[in-house]
């Protein structure tokens, strides 16, 4: 007779429910808050919206992973049940490819094909009609109707911030594979070293990137109302910064379990699945710095 292996199904959660009302409520502020800020309406309660929704997310981030964590440490989860999750963070983080993959076809379809059929280039370059005296160079510097989308007075050069954030998010993912090499081993010490300092880089990032969007706002003009270049470079960069944001608190989360004694050399998924998601925001930033940087 064939043996299977035992599949733990958990109860009837509530976390589903409160991670949907916290997603609504989050982006409803966002959205809320970015068009204030575009009508100019100095109080917005666009922020604390998306506060509130952001306390919901966080509330059902730690109870949710909280009660995985307290399942796997109970020995519910078979060898099979262990691929699965492999199997389903392989598949997340396949659609994250493709999120950024939208954005970036976005950006490649506005510097190939939409700015020069504008700048009245190419097979349907009589859109030039609509602004008979634009001419489309990238970075776009120069606005259709500069009135309305008000352009930015330089760009960020690549060589100074961005490139400090490169070799920063590059160097943490050397940092969080020897990390993993020491986990494999067993090698207590070295592995809390090596997290703290993934986890340092990660926040060196962050800082560095809201500075910069300090200075574009502030000094540059780059605003998400400047025009198609502004609004692609924000949407690709905050997007991404939003996940090295998360990815972030994923690795303190691990870096906690860690300390109190979690993982062994033969049962880590947790710790793997967050290095992927840190390898696949690093390699996410390397694409960011040529396409949008330095392109």
């Amino acid at each position: 007779m064939a043996s299977h292996e035992h599949y733990y199904v958990p109860a009837q959660s509530k976390w589903p429910i409160i991670a949907t009302i916290g997603m609504f409520i989050t982006v409803f502020g966002l959205g809320t808050w970015f068009n204030d800020m575009k009508a100019g309406h100095p109080e917005s309660h666009g922020p604390l919206i998306f506060f509130v929704g952001a306390l919901f997310l966080a509330y059902m981030l730690f109870g949710w992973f909280g009660a995985v964590v307290k399942e796997s440490r109970a020995g519910l989860y078979s060898p099979q049940l262990d691929r699965s999750f492999r199997w389903g963070m392989s598949w997340f983080i396949f659609s994250e490819v493709m999120f950024f993959l939208a954005f970036f076809g976005a950006l490649f379809y506005v510097r190939v094909l939409a700015g020069p059929w504008l700048g009245g280039e190419g097979a349907k370059g009589v859109a030039h009609m609509l602004w008979p005296t634009f001419e489309f160079n990238w970075p776009l510097l120069h606005t259709p109707d500069p009135k309305l989308f008000p352009p930015p007075k330089e760009v960020i050069d690549p060589w100074h911030l961005p490139l400090i954030n490169t070799i920063l998010l590059v160097s943490s993912s050397v940092t969080i594979t020897i990390a993993h090499h020491a986990l494999r081993r067993d090698h207590r010490g070295p592995l809390k070293f090596w997290m703290a300092l993934t986890i340092l880089l990660g926040i060196s990032f962050i800082t560095l990137q809201a500075y910069e969007y300090h200075e574009a706002y502030t000094k540059l003009g780059l605003t998400l109302g400047s025009g198609i270049y502004g609004a692609t470079f924000f949407m690709l960069t905050g997007f991404h910064g939003a996940h090295v944001t998360l990815g972030t608190i994923i690795l303190i989360v691990m870096f906690v379990r860690i300390v109190c004694g979690h993982f062994n050399p033969e049962k880590h998924f947790g710790f793997e699945a967050a290095s992927w998601y840190w390898h696949f925001v690093d390699v996410v930033w390397v694409g960011l710095f040529i396409f949008v940087y330095v392109l």
